[in-house]
C-alpha cells in the first residue's frame, strides 16, 4: 500500500488505533543529517507515515524534497509532502520530484503569511486558495496523489470564533474536498469536547472523508504558549490548573502534559466519531511522541517497524524487491547506492547468480564516516597491537561501545543472543563484523526476530563475517571439514578466493512463512555479490587506518591487517543446531 488512504482504510478494516509522525526541514545540513538519525530512530515507535512540511521561500522547500527523498527510498517510510500555493512552475517540479522519488501523499495548503506579518497575500503567478490548489493537482495528475488538506476545529489564526465565522470555515473546507482532496488533518488543539462537536458539524455539512486530528505534545511551558497563542488555540481550564504551579520545571511540565494529551487522546478514540488515527506534531524531537504513545499504550506493530528484515526502498522503481545479500546489514545506504542504476530489482528469487552488476568500487565513493576524525580517535582509539583490535571489536559485540568503522550504530537486539560467543570470537582473533543467530519459527511479531505480516513465523540460518589472519584461517578450515553443514567463502584483499561451496547460487539465509503468501526468502548469501563487497569491507578498513598520522603505529597496525587478512563469511546449514556455528572456532581454544 502506497496511499495515506488505503492505510487508514485498513487500519479501520484491523479495528486499530494508528498514529503518524510531522517533521520540519532544518535549516543546517548538520541539522539535516542528525534529523535524518532521528527519524531512523523513530521509526521503531510504529508510525503508519510521515508528514514533511514546506516553506516556500527558498532553500527551505528544496530541503522538503531533499528529506521526502531520504525517508521514501532509505528510511522505507510513506511520506506526506506538504506543498503550499506557490508558482505553478514551481509545484509543478515539486510533484514530479516527489512522483520520481515514489512519494504519493500530498497535503496541499494555501500557506501561511511570510515572517513578520501577520497577512497572507498570493505570488503573481500561484494559488490563491488550497482549493484551487487541490483542484490543479487533481485535474493535472488524476490519481496519482492522495491529497490531503488543513482544517481548523477551533478557529483559523486568522478569523475569529463567532458561529458565522466557523461555519465558513466548515463551508470552505467542503470546497477543498470537493475539489479532489481524500483526507483531513486538524490543526493543533486541545479542548476535546469543542474537538468533537466540531467533527459532528462538519459531518452533517457532508464532509465525508477521513478527519486525522492534529496532536501536540506538551514539551515545555514555554513551548506550550508559544503555539497556543501563534494559533489562537482555546485551552481547557484544567490544562492551566495543572500546568502553571510547575511551568518553571520543564521535566514536570513534559511529564503532567504528556498526562493531559494522553487522556485527550483517549477521549477522542472512545468518542463515537469514527477516529482511531493520531497524527502527532514532533517538532523534531522524540521524547515527546514517545512519553505520549507509552502514555496511551500505543505499541509498535512489527509489521510497520520490520516489513521485511532490512528497510525496504519505497521508490518506484525498488518497491518490489524482496531479496538483498546479507553482507550490507550494516550498510545499507551503501548497498542503494551501489545498486540504484540496476534496471529491475529481485522480487522472489535471486535469479542467475552472474546478473548483479555491481561494478567496480570506487573507493572515492565511500561515504564518510559519522563521526569527525576526533571523535572517532576518541571513540576507538589508538590500538597498537592486533589483541588491542580484538579487544575493541569484543568491546562492540557487549555494547560496551556504540559504533564500529563497519557499523554505524550498535549492535543489533538480536545480536545479545550470541553476544559473549561473538565477544569470545574476537578475543581469539576473529573480527567480526557481521552476524545473525539461528532461528526456528519464531512468530513473525516477535520483539526480537520478528519481521512480516502478522501470524507469521521466520526462520534463519546461523551466520558469522569477520576478518581473520591466513595461519588463523588454515586451521579453521580444517576444522570446518569436519561439519558438512557448514558452507564458507574467504577471501584477501587481492581477490584471492577459498571456498568449499560448488555452486555460485544464493544460499537463503533468513525465509518467512506468512498465511496465504509464498515462502519469503528476503536475505541470502551469494558469491557474486560477497566479491563486490570485499572491496568495501577492506576499504573501510583503509579509510579508518587513515584517520591516523602516517607515522603513527596504529595506522601501521590496522594497514597490514587490511593488506593481509581474510574477510570470511560462514553459515550453518542447520538452522535446529543455534550454538553449532561456534563449534570450530572454540575447538582447541
Amino acid at each position: 500500500m502506497t496511499k495515506v488512504t488505503e492505510k487508514i482504510a485498513q487500519a479501520e478494516k484491523e479495528n486499530r488505533t494508528w498514529w503518524s509522525f510531522e517533521f520540519f526541514p532544518p535549516r543546517t545540513a548538520q541539522g539535516l543529517q542528525n534529523l535524518y538519525d532521528r527519524i531512523e530512530r523513530m521509526k521503531g515507535l510504529g508510525p503508519e507515515f510521515l508528514d514533511i512540511t514546506w516553506n516556500a521561500g527558498g532553500r527551505s522547500s528544496d530541503l522538503t524534497t531533499s528529506l521526502v527523498q531520504v525517508c521514501q527510498s532509505h528510511i522505507g517510510m510513506e511520506t506526506v509532502m506538504h506543498i503550499t500555493c506557490v508558482e505553478k512552475e514551481k509545484l509543478d517540479e515539486a510533484l514530479n520530484t516527489a512522483k520520481a522519488f515514489g512519494c504519493q501523499n500530498i497535503l496541499a495548503l494555501r500557506g501561511d503569511p511570510p515572517a513578520g506579518s501577520q497577512v497572507w497575500e498570493p505570488v503573481p503567478t500561484g494559488f490563491k486558495t488550497a482549493a484551487e490548489l487541490v483542484r490543479y493537482i487533481r485535474q493535472e495528475h488524476g490519481d496519482a496523489f492522495c491529497i490531503s488538506v488543513a482544517a481548523f476545529p477551533g478557529s483559523h489564526p486568522e478569523t475569529g470564533p463567532s458561529e458565522e465565522e466557523k461555519e465558513q470555515e466548515i463551508e470552505w473546507l467542503k470546497e477543498k474536498v470537493d475539489a479532489g482532496a481524500d483526507f483531513i488533518f486538524t490543526q493543533m488543539f486541545y479542548d476535546v469536547e469543542m474537538f468533537i462537536a466540531w467533527v459532528r458539524r462538519v459531518r452533517k455539512a457532508g464532509i465525508t472523508v477521513p478527519i486525522v486530528p492534529g496532536i501536540m505534545p506538551i514539551q515545555s511551558y514555554a513551548t506550550f504558549k508559544k503555539w497556543v497563542y501563534r494559533e489562537n488555540i482555546s485551552v481547557p481550564a484544567h490544562f492551566t490548573e495543572a500546568l502553571e504551579p510547575v511551568k518553571d520545571d520543564d521535566s514536570a511540565v513534559r511529564a503532567v502534559g504528556t498526562k493531559l494529551v494522553a487522556q485527550m487522546c483517549r477521549d477522542i478514540l472512545d468518542a463515537d466519531v469514527g477516529i482511531k488515527g493520531l497524527h502527532i506534531y514532533t517538532l523534531n524531537l522524540a521524547v515527546g511522541a514517545r512519553m505520549l504513545l507509552e502514555e496511551i499504550g500505543l505499541v509498535a506493530r512489527v509489521a510497520n517497524t520490520n516489513p521485511l528484515p532490512w528497510t525496504p526502498s519505497l521508490t518506484p522503481a525498488r518497491r518490489q524487491e524482496t531479496i538483498r545479500p546479507i553482507f550490507w546489514a550494516n550498510r545499507q545506504k551503501s548497498y542503494l547506492s551501489r545498486t540504484e542504476n540496476w534496471d529491475e530489482f529481485p522480487n522472489g528469487r535471486w535469479g542467475d547468480s552472474r546478473s548483479p552488476a555491481y561494478g567496480e568500487f570506487d573507493g572515492y565513493l565511500l561515504p564518510q564516516f559519522k563521526l569527525s576524525r576526533e571523535e572517532a580517535i576518541k571513540l576507538w582509539g589508538q590500538p597498537q597491537t592486533v589483541q588491542d583490535v580484538c579487544e575493541l571489536f569484543a568491546k562492540f559485540c557487549m555494547n560496551e561501545l556504540p559504533s564500529l568503522p563497519w557499523s554505524d550504530s550498535a549492535a543489533s537486539k538480536e545480536t545479545s543472543i550470541i553476544n559473549r560467543q561473538l565477544a569470545k570470537m574476537n578475543e581469539l582473533g576473529f573480527l567480526t563484523i557481521n552476524s545473525q543467530p539461528a532461528v526456528d519459527g519464531a512468530k513473525s511479531d516477535d520483539k526480537t526476530h520478528g519481521w512480516g505480516p502478522t501470524n507469521g513465523y521466520v526462520y534463519q540460518k546461523a551466520y558469522l563475517e569477520f576478518f581473520v589472519s591466513p595461519s588463523q584461517l588454515d586451521a579453521l578450515v580444517h576444522r570446518i571439514e569436519r561439519d558438512p553443514h557448514i558452507t564458507y567463502y574467504a577471501v584477501n584483499h587481492q581477490g584471492d578466493l577459498r571456498t568449499n561451496t560448488h555452486s555460485e547460487g544464493p544460499n537463503a539465509v533468513t525465509w518467512g512463512v506468512f498465511p496465504g503468501k509464498e515462502i519469503i526468502q528476503p536475505t541470502i548469501v551469494e558469491a557474486i555479490s560477497f566479491i563486490a563487497w570485499k572491496d568495501e569491507a577492506f576499504s573501510i578498513g583503509k579509510q579508518w587506518a587513515g584517520l591516523y598520522d602516517d607515522d603513527s603505529p596504529t595506522k601501521s597496525l590496522l594497514g597490514e591487517i587490511m593488506d593481509t587478512y581474510y574477510l570470511v563469511n560462514v553459515v550453518h546449514n542447520a538452522f535446529k543446531e543455534p550454538d553449532a556455528i561456534f563449534r570450530p572456532f572454540f575447538q582447541n581454544a
